[in-house]
């Protein structure tokens, strides 16, 4: 059989901490509390606190720079040669509209029956951010809005894989690598379309209703991809017609 071993306290606070990045409480970005500080929320010596954060600096997790300790962008070594190939590729587009019609969906349905009451209520209050952007006419802060409302979903959906996948690609789609969320919503008509379609979901996972969250997710992403189909078709149109304008400099006179 084999001995049983205590865990030395260093190995027991950074599985602590572990367990906090992997559940999403602590972000990647995110700088910790100084080390003072932390060392007495955990009720634990700062050397032992020192050692498990040096532990966690081996496995990647965190770092320290000129501002503190801070969580990695762990996800980074995927995320950043990805974004760079689909900067540059018109299918990426597509295929991650269609990607996100397949999880969306189930994410919406996971977090109408999982989500914890917390969460429900960090929910209500983003809908009402929704609300309050949109009838000010600010489509910066209404975007915000729709990434963070995506966000709360797929963290009420309790599957931990797809939150830090999501989270991975919504970093990515906030420094618009698939498509410019501020420019969705400046598209005519667009804005009462998505407030509508961002309610539907929400208010079916707050009524605990799985199969409406689901089917509103999903008719969000549809017509997300009809919209933005649209934007390209007229940017393609604009920069056609501007070509023809000065086609005159590239004629012999």
């Amino acid at each position: 059989m084999e001995p049983v071993r205590n865990l030395k306290l260093s190995d027991a606070i950074a599985d602590h901490l572990e367990q906090l990045i992997l559940e999403g409480a602590l972000r990647p970005g995110e700088r910790l509390a100084a080390e003072r500080e932390l060392a007495e929320k955990l009720e634990v010596s700062r050397p032992s606190l020192r050692e498990a954060l040096e532990k966690l600096q081996r496995r990647g997790l965190i770092e320290t720079n000129r501002t503190g300790t801070c969580v990695t962008q762990f996800m980074a070594p995927l995320t950043e040669p990805l974004a760079a190939m689909m900067q540059a590729n018109e299918q990426a587009l597509l295929d991650y509209l269609e990607y996100r019609g397949l999880v969306e969906g189930e994410a919406a349905r996971l977090a109408a029956v999982r989500a914890t009451e917390p969460e429900r209520e960090a929910l209500k209050a983003c809908l009402d951010k929704m609300r309050t952007a949109h009838a000010k006419d600010d489509p910066t802060d209404e975007a915000e809005a729709d990434a963070d409302l995506h966000m709360l979903i797929y963290e009420g959906s309790h599957n931990l894989v797809m939150l830090h996948i999501m989270r991975a690609f919504s970093d990515m789609l906030r420094h618009g690598v698939f498509y410019n969320r501020h420019q969705l919503y400046t598209h005519p008509g667009a804005r009462e379309d998505l407030l509508k379609q961002h309610l539907d979901i929400g208010e079916a996972v707050l009524a605990r209703d799985p199969a409406a969250a689901g089917e509103a997710a999903s008719r969000h992403m549809v017509a997300t991809a009809e919209t933005l189909r649209a934007i390209r078709e007229e940017q393609t149109r604009v920069a056609r017609a501007l070509r023809r304008m000065g086609r005159s400099e590239f004629v012999a006179s």
